[in-house]
């Protein structure tokens, strides 16, 4: 039995201080295929280091699940980072749905719509939470068409989403936040299956499966599959995994 989703009263949380690391991963369509692009960055001089990676308490709703099919996973091509896997700590997780402002309303209703049919079904497997301001979100996502990735041929391709994270510290906490760029011609269908796709990746799946029958197959398809049991086995998975996220920095002397 899935989660469902809550509507707390808006609150601010206050002074978010970008330190550390900056990191993306760029989705891309490129004759029907998502390519993978990371880039890693210092922000600023680093003051501080994660604490040893240690894994956190599986979700309930993760420890609850079980896959009666023993389909398998994707595990093996998930990557890890410099501060391990990109799992969540703090739920519910907080989603921001930003409603676009270049289209009508009904248009624009009809893509929050869809944004929300994904988050609703990935909350049946992590506790997740729709905020109606960005600056609370952990999540944020936008119908915005994504920056041209130049490839080493320096031929420009346009990008069909693009999902970025950014660590910082609060209270001496390493914490992470996502912001999730879907391009205004996905639309139907496509639009279910990047938005399905790229919320994935943001909650932690960051990596890609090689077949067509999971949401985060590398390449868009006809049909695009509902999240599949190998889905949920390769985030559970993820989830019982060392991070440095949601620890306490330790400090150099």
């Amino acid at each position: 039995m899935g989660n469902k989703i809550q509507y707390p009263k808006p609150n601010t949380l206050k002074n978010f201080r970008s330190k550390h690391l900056l990191a993306a991963l760029a989705l891309f369509i490129g004759t029907g295929l998502l390519i993978i692009f990371t880039s890693l960055q210092l922000s600023n001089a680093n003051p501080s280091s994660p604490s040893s990676l240690k894994p956190h308490p599986l979700p309930s709703t993760l420890a609850q699940w079980q896959d009666s099919t023993n389909s398998g996973d994707y595990f093996s091509q998930v990557t890890t980072t410099d501060v391990g896997y990109l799992v969540w700590s703090q739920f519910p997780v907080r989603v921001h749905i930003k409603r676009p402002q270049l289209i009508n309303a009904q248009q624009a209703q009809i893509w929050v719509d869809s944004v929300f049919t994904t988050v609703q079904e990935w909350a049946n497997y992590l506790p997740l939470v729709i905020v109606e301001q960005s600056e609370v979100a952990d999540i944020t996502i936008e119908r915005k068409t994504p920056p041209l990735e130049i490839g080493k041929d320096k031929i420009p391709r346009a990008r069909s989403a693009l999902t970025r994270y950014e660590l910082y510290t609060k209270n001496n906490v390493l914490s992470h936040r996502f912001t999730i760029l879907l391009s205004p011609t996905q639309t139907g269908n496509y639009l279910l299956a990047a938005a399905r796709h790229e919320l994935g990746h943001a909650l932690g799946i960051w990596g890609h499966s090689s077949l067509p029958s999971d949401a985060l197959y590398f390449s868009q398809v006809r049909n695009p599959p509902p999240i599949s049991p190998r889905d949920v086995n390769t985030l559970k998975q993820i989830y019982q995994q060392p991070t440095s996220l949601g620890w306490s920095l330790s400090r150099h002397t």
